[in-house]
């Protein structure tokens, strides 16, 4: 588990791919004091498992549907990465859970400053819409990030000055392909009361608190 507070920007220094798959070679620094192999890493929002450790990087290896689901896929040597060690027990939660299970992949496709912000648009899959609420949590790059408004192609942020220096975001170009992870919650929210909103349509009842409360929901 992780809360999507990007502790440094490390590089990709190389890449193998083989089998469908790939192997991921990247440079870091203080975040790898402490890191041992087996331990897990939010690599632009991908949990990774570190499988080598070296003087300043290590090896995580990358499956078919990673690279499908993600844009680590698309990585050239020498590109930032945002990293995260996962969350210790105990420890302070400043963002929000993030598994670093990628839903998706969106777009960037508007950028503008406001003030001392920068407003960013993404367009994103439509199946991927209905987690998102105006004020509500998304993982962009493994980024925590706070929905500042719903778009007819998807969502748009607000990035302060610090987000935007000490992740890959703030140097972003139009076009660029991003990791989108929507909130845990609500996908378990939505799996959780599925059965029961489709008896309630085919019953024609509508969803009450009345029923919420009768079902155990209150």
């Amino acid at each position: 588990m992780f809360t999507g507070l990007v502790e440094e920007i490390g590089r990709l220094r190389a890449r193998d791919s083989s089998r469908g798959g790939a192997r991921l070679v990247i440079s870091a620094g203080e975040l790898l004091q402490g890191s041992a192999v087996g331990d897990s890493i939010a690599v632009n929002g991908v949990c990774l498992t570190v499988t080598e450790l070296s003087a300043g990087s290590f090896s995580a290896v990358v499956m078919p549907e990673t690279l499908r689901k993600s844009n680590l896929g698309a990585l050239s040597p020498g590109e930032g990465l945002n990293l995260e060690r996962a969350l210790p027990l105990g420890g302070r939660l400043g963002g929000h859970l993030v598994s670093g299970h990628i839903d998706g992949t969106g777009t960037l496709i508007r950028r503008y400053p406001e003030g001392n912000a920068v407003i960013m648009h993404f367009r994103m899959p439509a199946e991927l819409e209905r987690y998102l609420i105006p004020k509500g949590s998304i993982a962009v790059d493994g980024v925590s990030l706070t929905v500042a408004a719903l778009t007819p192609e998807g969502f748009s942020v607000s990035l302060i000055p610090h987000s935007a220096a000490k992740t890959t975001l703030g140097t972003l170009k139009i076009g660029s392909t991003v990791n989108l992870e929507v909130d845990l919650i609500g996908k378990y929210v939505e799996r959780l009361l599925g059965p029961h909103l489709e008896r309630s349509r085919e019953s024609g009842q509508t969803l009450t608190a009345a029923f919420l409360e009768e079902n155990g929901f209150i």
